[in-house]
């Protein structure tokens, strides 16, 4: 079926859920209106329900490649991409100083959301500038500022993020990249990093890359790594692409899916590059591209989501199989089949609910300089990318399971977003390393910002006992257990947090996907059957997660490996 974008959700979403209207209040997002956020999503609705979608299936059929060293992309990407940088959709939150509008990261978000939809394999290559963009603005030089952000911004080239090596994953201290000074203020690297996203293409004119390497005092583990821009082509005096530097893709890797997005090993050998940052600092400046993309990857899965639902909905409101309560109609009146549907609308609602309340708070500390927001911001960023990608997966495959025997069949389309979104549940950082963020660094304030948020829970819980009061205290007393192994993390050993760190972060969505459904019924009665269905149906799995907990690890480190091969 064709994908139309979920306008009215996004509409709904920031006028009464996520406290959207705070940063027109704001003197640095004064201009964020409801009018002119609604004129901009409308315009990136048609575009990505026009342009982008049909792409989808060209580029599952006809994967990029590479061919004498060039990488050719799938038909029509090109003109895809070239839409989406002629809009300005690139640079929507960048700086207005290098020609970006300047609109807040939230407006960005739901752009980024509808193009995933339509086209994930695409999408990634804008979501990849868009995290160089938001590093070079807060790291490099002026000079390179000057140089490449108006190109970034503009689409005239794009971006890439090098960290991975065979022997350095998750484990990014081991990397082996050098890089040594040519003694002009510019740096020889060499190295081979691989699972580049949109490492190379055919349709813009140079390709960035940001490339993790070591420099020769540089100390072992992630504190003696220092961040390079190392472009494809080398800019001239004018600023225009000039001579090969010396790296190549090597290769693209097969995967599951998303085939229309080249993901390559990248050889570099003694490529001219230029630090980004301070030497050995080059973490800080990549966790900067990486925490914006954490929220971009969260959002990729949940526009997977929002495809299946759609997908699913249209084909079981179409099939007629066996005698349903209502006779002979679709089986979409299978209490079953109805029980998946609601839930795959439910889970993409509470996920896109926290994405966006995420981004609100980046935008927030952005426009305020509260450190609460920044706090609040960093909390939420390993919840939106973790449940945003784990919802993308549980919902692309509960849509398989909809079309039953037709989900496996390639034509339906099922298939293929199941495949696609399998990945970003590995994307900038598995969903493990995500939640065991949130357990660590992330309640280095003795879970202090953990806190304030069920303090806001429970007071919105209070705010709605006199309209739906059974729904209020579910979830009031889901979000006082929920303080209460916060309060029993803290005090717990690391490797006892890093053991109950996924069941955590799944337990604190599930009752934040609560909150966000009452406050909607709140606002709107027609949205409480679904809000019901979430917290009564869906939000009662905090208590066994909160048990998980609760155990810690030696339960986990009982079951030795000779166990595990019997």
């Amino acid at each position: 079926m064709p994908y139309r974008a979920p306008l009215t959700d996004f509409r709904f979403l920031l006028a009464h859920v996520t406290g959207f209207d705070q940063l027109s209040r704001t003197p640095l997002f004064a201009d964020a209106t409801p009018e002119m956020v609604e004129a901009i999503l409308s315009e990136a609705g048609r575009l990505c329900e026009i342009t982008l979608a049909p792409l989808n299936r060209a580029g599952d059929k006809e994967p990029a490649r590479l061919e004498n060293g060039v990488v050719r992309t799938s038909p029509g990407f090109a003109e895809g991409y070239r839409a989406i940088a002629d809009g300005g959709w690139i640079g929507m939150s960048a700086s207005p100083e290098h020609g970006g509008m300047g609109l807040p990261i939230t407006v960005a978000t739901c752009v980024n959301d509808m193009m995933g939809s339509a086209c994930l394999a695409l999408q990634l290559n804008p979501l990849m500038t868009q995290g160089q963009i938001e590093a070079l603005e807060h790291h490099a030089s002026e000079a390179l500022k000057a140089l490449y952000l108006p190109k970034l911004i503009s689409g005239e080239w794009c971006g890439t993020m090098n960290l991975t090596e065979p022997q350095a994953g998750s484990d990014v201290g081991a990397l082996r990249t050098k890089a040594e000074p040519l003694g002009d203020g510019s740096y020889a690297i060499t190295g081979q990093k691989i699972f580049i996203t949109w490492g190379d293409n055919d349709f813009t004119g140079n390709v960035c890359h940001l490339v993790l390497a070591r420099l020769p005092d540089g100390g072992e583990g992630t504190k003696g790594i220092s961040l390079f821009m190392v472009p494809k082509l080398l800019p001239d005096a004018d600023g225009n692409p000039g001579a090969r530097n010396a790296l190549k893709v090597v290769s693209l890797e097969h995967k599951l899916g998303l085939h229309g997005s080249p993901t390559a090993i990248m050889q570099y050998d003694g490529a001219q590059g230029w630090l980004i940052g301070a030497p050995h600092k080059g973490m800080a400046a990549m966790f900067t591209m990486m925490n914006n993309a954490r929220l971009g990857v969260g959002v990729q899965g949940i526009g997977v989501a929002e495809a299946a639902c759609q997908q699913a909905l249209a084909y079981a409101m179409d099939r007629r199989q066996g005698r349903t309560p209502n006779g002979a109609t679709g089986i979409i009146d299978h209490a079953d089949v109805r029980r998946m549907l609601a839930q795959m609308k439910a889970e993409t609602f509470s996920a896109r609910a926290i994405a966006l309340s995420c981004a609100v708070a980046i935008d927030m500390a952005r426009a305020t300089g509260d450190a609460a927001w920044g706090a609040r911001a960093a909390l939420l960023t390993p919840i939106a990318k973790a449940y945003g990608t784990d919802t993308g997966n549980e919902v692309a495959q509960m849509g398989v399971q909809v079309h039953g025997g037709m989900g496996f069949i390639e034509e339906t389309g099922a298939a293929q977003l199941a495949r696609d979104v399998r990945v970003t549940a590995i994307y900038e950082g598995t969903n493990g390393i995500q939640a065991m963020d949130l357990v660590g660094r992330k309640m280095m304030d003795g879970g202090e910002a953990a806190f304030r948020l069920i303090d806001e829970v429970q007071a919105g819980s209070e705010a709605a006992r006199d309209r739906l009061p059974l729904l209020s205290k579910d979830v009031w007393n889901a979000a006082e257990a929920l303080r209460e192994a916060t309060e029993a993390l803290v005090a717990m050993a690391p490797q006892d947090r890093n053991a109950g760190a996924v069941a955590y972060l799944r337990a604190f969505a599930r009752v934040l996907g609560g909150h966000y459904h009452l406050t909607a019924a709140l606002a709107d009665a027609g949205r409480e059957p679904l809000a019901r269905f979430a917290i009564r149906r869906l939000m009662p799995e905090y208590t066994g997660l909160l048990a998980q907990v609760r155990e810690g690890a030696a339960g986990v480190y009982a079951v030795e490996p000779e166990a595990l091969l019997a």
